[in-house]
């Protein structure tokens, strides 16, 4: 029970993953009027759900499983996984939501499991950010609606993202003052979405400082810093933390003005610069270092990976300058592009595990 997990057993989890991934940009895709297949149509409502705790809440999950190296800690991201394909099958909202909360609740005992073999400060941010995909999940289960658990959603990625990155520049960071002052940050937007359900505006505006305060800590101190100045793979992984800091602070501008009333820009800007502009900027730029060490197949980088990058900043500029603009038929061809720029990361890096393949046979 508590050996590992072997790689090809974690393959099928992956896929469970991948296909809420791609079903659920579909599903946003036709949330702007796109044309997209029936089974993306009938979940358009459903597309927040598929693309955080069914697609993230899975993949985020398989890491910290593969991390720990115990089985049990699995079954976790399978539920969630399962989730995302309950919901395909139009089944009862009470079982796919029953089955993330019961998957974060695993994902967040093997977080503790990680805080009890090394209590250090990055793991229990970790912790935290588990923490906060499980509280959203048993909102939604309970009846709540996705914008109103969509804070946590945000927050259990904010974390994640804020404790992987103090792992990795663990060796550069060697003031504990800067790491606690990292975790004190990390309690904001914490505090923010337990008020919000009270008290809207300062619940968004303290989860907002939140969102800047770890924004302007991981510009400062983040190895990436360093980093950007190497070559290949280093430096584009730098790349990739450095522009996605950069969106993540202008989300949390602008979600502080429209709490504070500075301006009434939609919601679906603020929302879509942390999660296309930060989040997707931290998928591409981890990619190459994570598929290897969940599903062992190498994957050799190539700078054709700046292209999918290009493409998503790109598209997302569009798209803000749409809904800034009010004009709709830039903010629609922005997210047309941004599901473009998905796809093609993804072909991107399927092609490059199959020129991995091909080198290892020839060697």
């Amino acid at each position: 029970m508590w050996q590992d997990l072997k790689p090809l057993y974690r393959y099928p989890i992956l896929i469970l993953g991948m296909l809420s991934l791609v079903i659920g940009t579909l599903a946003g895709l036709g949330r702007l009027g796109t044309a997209v297949p029936q089974i993306a149509l009938e979940q358009m409502a459903q597309h927040g759900v598929l693309m955080i705790p069914a697609f993230f809440g899975t993949v985020i999950g398989l890491e910290r499983a593969v991390a720990l190296g115990q089985r049990w800690a699995y079954v976790g991201p399978l539920l969630t996984g399962l989730a995302g394909g309950a919901l395909f099958i139009g089944a009862p909202s009470a079982i796919p939501y029953g089955l993330l909360v019961a998957g974060s609740m695993l994902f967040v005992l093997a977080s503790l499991k990680v805080v009890n073999i090394q209590s250090a400060v990055q793991n229990w941010i970790l912790l935290g950010g588990a923490s906060a995909l499980c509280v959203g999940n048993l909102q939604l289960f309970s009846g709540m609606v996705v914008s109103e658990v969509l804070y946590w959603w945000i927050a259990f990625l904010l974390l994640t993202i804020a404790g992987e990155r103090l792992e990795l520049s663990r060796l550069v960071i060697r003031d504990n003052k800067k790491r606690l002052w990292l975790a004190l940050l990390c309690v904001v937007p914490l505090l923010g979405a337990s008020i919000l359900i009270v008290n809207p505006a300062l619940g968004t505006a303290l989860f907002a400082l939140g969102m800047m305060g770890i924004g302007i800590w991981l510009i400062l101190f983040d190895i990436a810093r360093r980093t950007v100045r190497m070559q290949g793979l280093t430096r584009f992984t730098a790349v990739c933390m450095l522009t996605g800091y950069a969106w993540l602070f202008f989300s949390a501008l602008l979600f502080l003005g429209m709490a504070l009333g500075w301006w009434n820009i939609g919601r679906d800007s603020a929302l879509h610069t942390f999660f296309l502009g930060f989040v997707f900027s931290m998928v591409i730029g981890h990619a190459l270092i994570i598929f290897p060490a969940v599903t062992q197949l190498k994957i050799p980088y190539s700078p054709i990976f700046y292209l999918p990058l290009l493409f998503l900043h790109g598209s997302l500029l569009m798209r803000i300058i749409g809904g800034i603009g009010d004009n709709s038929l830039l903010l629609k061809q922005g997210g047309y592009m941004n599901g473009v720029a998905l796809a093609l990361f993804i072909l991107t890096l399927v092609g490059s595990i199959v020129r991995g393949k091909l080198r290892l046979e020839q060697t």
